[in-house]
């Protein structure tokens, strides 16, 4: 790489103002993807000594794997692991790449989430690059596409490239280690009825109907059910669920015969000790209604990395505090194939996917400072 950034907040910047916006959705651009801000990491990992490859998930979306040498086989191996998408830049209020430094904070999409918390880490490997390779642990690092939406980089990573000793996911956590957040449900329940000319419902079943008795039972009696199995957690709230989309009939004059209803429920850890949450839905569902059906539209399941683990240890004796969160990313998909993971980074996530998204320059120095320190709690 010619003339790399001279500082993280430059590397930021430079991140900001490459495009990589996810193209699910309505992502607010015609240039959609991962590609150009992959091959920016690439070469910035190359400059900083890793062997550098690229896995093409999807056409033109690649994850960007950067394996650091080390001076001895059979090391512990430790990932970084942030994502190279964003989210969409609609409605935005800034100029989504632009950016911009003013008012003590770096301006643009994936200022916060989560260009910003790749730079701090990646700034960490450049300082430290001539000095990696002797460490008694082996650094990897992984882009992934995809993270905003269905996290099909991280699934694919973890699919091929076997387990490491522990993955830190790149978030705005405000330098907090969490170790555990809510998984994700989404799923679709489904009822059926018998069509009929709406001047004579009484030879039709309407669908709609059996859907609205089944409403008010899911927003109450299976609500309480999923809060009461959630069980004790010091991290995380209660499991939740909303319904969040609805659909059915095709016209005023017919007899609904099909209705669907999008669910989105957030589980604890402890839900899964009862079946988890699609299995709880499906009971459910079945009790009320015996021709009703559930369908998983995506599945995220929850993080529960033990804070006792050594490599976890190190974290937090670097100066980092335990949290949970309510929200889910790529750790849970990378623990579940046995990488014990944890999100970590600067910045805040009440800022992750605004219309005007920031982060402080202060935070992303202080996480550059951060992930060095961890580094170097080993020389």
């Amino acid at each position: 790489m010619e003339n790399p950034p001279d500082s993280v907040v430059a590397l930021a910047q430079a991140l900001v103002r490459i495009p990589s916006v996810n193209p699910d959705g309505e992502p607010g651009v015609t240039d959609t993807g991962e590609q150009a801000c992959a091959e920016y990491v690439g070469r910035f990992l190359q400059a900083a000594g890793a062997a550098v490859s690229y896995d093409e998930v999807l056409p033109g979306r690649p994850n960007v794997i950067g394996r650091f040498p080390t001076s001895a086989a059979g090391k512990p191996r430790l990932l970084f692991a942030p994502h190279t998408d964003t989210v969409s830049v609609a409605g935005m209020s800034i100029d989504p790449f632009g950016g911009e430094l003013r008012e003590g904070r770096l301006w643009g999409r994936g200022a916060s989430d989560t260009k910003g918390p790749m730079a701090a880490m990646l700034w960490a490997l450049w300082e430290l690059r001539h000095r990696i390779a002797d460490l008694p642990v082996e650094i990897h690092f992984a882009g992934f596409m995809s993270e905003e939406s269905a996290q099909l980089g991280s699934r694919h990573f973890a699919q091929h490239h076997g387990r490491y000793d522990l993955a830190l996911v790149a978030e705005p956590t405000g330098l907090q280690v969490v170790h555990q957040h809510k998984g994700c449900l989404w799923a679709d329940v489904h009822t059926t009825g018998r069509s009929a000319h709406g001047a004579r419902p009484e030879l039709g079943e309407n669908a709609i109907t059996k859907m609205g008795r089944l409403l008010g039972a899911l927003d109450s009696d299976f609500r309480q059910r999923l809060a009461d199995l959630s069980g004790d957690n010091p991290w995380l709230t209660p499991s939740t669920i909303n319904l969040s989309m609805i659909r059915g009939g095709s016209r005023s004059n017919i007899v609904p015969d099909a209705c669907t209803l999008r669910c989105d429920i957030r589980t604890t850890p402890g839900l899964e000790a009862h079946g988890g949450a699609l299995k709880l839905l499906a009971d459910f569902v079945a009790e009320q209604d015996a021709t009703a059906r559930v369908e998983v539209a995506t599945q995220a399941f929850a993080l529960d990395t033990d804070a006792a683990l050594p490599l976890v240890q190190r974290l937090l004796a670097t100066g980092a505090t335990l949290a949970g969160a309510p929200w889910f990313c790529d750790a849970a998909f990378l623990a579940a194939a046995g990488t014990p993971a944890v999100a970590i980074g600067p910045g805040s996530i009440e800022q992750a996917h605004t219309q005007d998204e920031f982060i402080a320059i202060q935070d992303l120095e202080l996480g550059a400072t951060f992930f060095r320190r961890f580094l170097e709690s080993w020389i």
